[in-house]
Parts: structure tokens; sequence; C-alpha cells
């Protein structure tokens, strides 16, 4: 049996689809930092250290839109696109998790 199929992503320019990649790489990259998750300092070093590179990419690609002519983010389309591309759960992994009374 197939997954069901995933909605498609709405229509973005190169530009956004750029953003929205880049910024969920960095969002990847501060989930696996994040210390109040389970994991290692090696880990967390070999992200941290990835990001700068991230980051800079993110910032490139919001140059890219900004000399572009594209001077406003469309928030309701690029959040459509971060829920089809599973950004909720990954951006998730940044937040401090719940508390747990054991």
């Amino acid at each position: 049996m197939l997954p069901p199929e995933l909605p498609p992503l709405p229509a973005l320019t190169r530009a956004e689809g750029e953003l929205i990649d880049r910024y969920l790489e960095a969002v990847d990259l501060l989930g696996r930092i994040n210390p109040a998750r389970d994991g290692d300092t090696y880990r967390g070093l070999r992200a941290a250290q990835a990001l700068v590179g991230r980051a800079v990419a993110l910032r490139d690609a919001l140059a890219l839109m900004h000399q572009r002519g594209e001077t406003e983010l469309h928030a309701r389309t690029l959040a459509r696109a971060l829920r089809v591309l599973d950004g909720e759960r990954r951006a998730a992994r940044v937040t401090v998790p719940p508390r747990s009374d054991s």
C-alpha cells in the first residue's frame, strides 16, 4: 500500500523556494544543537559548524529576493510550503520539550 499523497507545494518563485529550503536546513541544524534534547556534544558541535554556512546561504537567499524586487514575504503561501515540507515537525525540535512529571 502506498502512503497518502502529499498536497502539492504552492507556486513559489525560485528565490522563495531557495528561502524555504535554506530556512529548513537551518531549522534542522538548530534542532540537532538544541541542548534540551538528548544527544552528544560532538553532534551538536558538527551541527553548529554547519549552521554557519547555512546561515550565510539563508542570508543570500533573502538578499537575492530583495535584489529581485521581492520585498514582501507572502506568509500564508510560505507557511503552506513549510507545512507540505514537514516544517512544523522539524521546527518543533528547536523548542524546549514539554515537561515530563516523572
